[in-house]
């Protein structure tokens, strides 16, 4: 049974800032809509009273060559939802579920390939993040040290503008940003970015600017867009994401890295003896 479902929804929200106030108007539409109707770009345009090239500029900027290929997919995904939410398990539940679909939706094999290798490949890894996403920081590096990655994760501001002067063409230096901000850690990406360290932001929003200093935008859901999106933890599409690039990572020597994670388990369980 197929439980995911490509949809078309994620790639507008992680666009949406890109937008101009007609394409938002667009953009508002197809994320809201839950009704099947006539597509085509005629009725649309009538419906929305915005020309045929809105809605051809708009699918483009959402990644499309064109608004026929965009409503195909849309078209294709279409899921319409009569069964109202009952009870705050299933209101959970099923807030986790949107979620996983939508993180599904953004999942670029092929992106999550180049981002192993450029770990495999690197002398020194730095996470960093503030608040919710500091602690999605301190996860990755506790999980990828195990499996032989020299790893660091930064919660403070100032040991990330610090920690700057110091990248070079060995280094990767991984930020994590729900909203895209963050000025110290974006300073810590774009200053190593021009040492010639490969750089990776972890984030809902694409901004545009973004990708100036970052070799890699990996994107994942935005909490903001879901109907029960309070509900959620926001670590959890971040978690997520590490999960399956982990997933991945591990897969490539996997004998290997197991060996290393079964000898730091063994390492925690001489220490507990050696204190008792």
């Amino acid at each position: 049974m197929e439980y995911y479902v490509k949809s078309v929804i994620p790639i507008i929200e992680s666009n949406y800032e890109n937008l101009t106030t007609v394409e938002k108007s667009i953009a508002d539409f197809f994320i809201k809509n839950q009704e099947k109707s006539d597509f085509s770009s005629r009725s649309i345009s009538e419906r929305l009273f915005v020309s045929e090239a809105s809605l051809s500029r708009f699918a483009q900027k959402c990644g499309y060559r064109g608004y026929r290929e965009f409503i195909y997919q849309y078209e294709e995904t279409f899921v319409e939802k009569n069964q109202p939410i009952t009870g705050h398990t299933r209101m959970a539940l099923n807030a986790y579920q949107e979620l996983l679909n939508r993180t599904y939706s953004l999942i670029n094999e092929p992106q999550i390939i180049r981002i192993c290798r450029y770990l495999k490949r690197a002398g020194r890894v730095f996470v960093c993040g503030l608040g919710s996403s500091g602690l999605a920081a301190r996860e990755m590096e506790m999980r990828f040290m195990r499996i032989g990655i020299n790893i660091y994760s930064i919660q403070d501001s100032n040991l990330m503008r610090m920690r700057a002067v110091f990248q070079n063409e060995t280094s990767v230096i991984v930020g994590i940003s729900i909203s895209g901000g963050g000025k110290d850690m974006l300073y810590l990406l774009r200053e190593s970015h021009k040492s010639g360290a490969k750089t990776i932001l972890i984030t809902a929003r694409n901004r545009g600017d973004h990708e100036e200093f970052c070799d890699e935008l990996l994107l994942v859901p935005a909490l903001r867009y879901l109907e029960n999106g309070n509900v959620i933890s926001p670590q959890f599409p971040v978690l997520v994401m590490l999960d399956v690039l982990y997933a991945y990572y591990v897969e490539q020597d996997k004998s290997r890295k197991e060996i290393w994670r079964g000898d730091t388990l063994k390492a925690l369980k001489v220490e507990k003896r050696q204190l008792k």
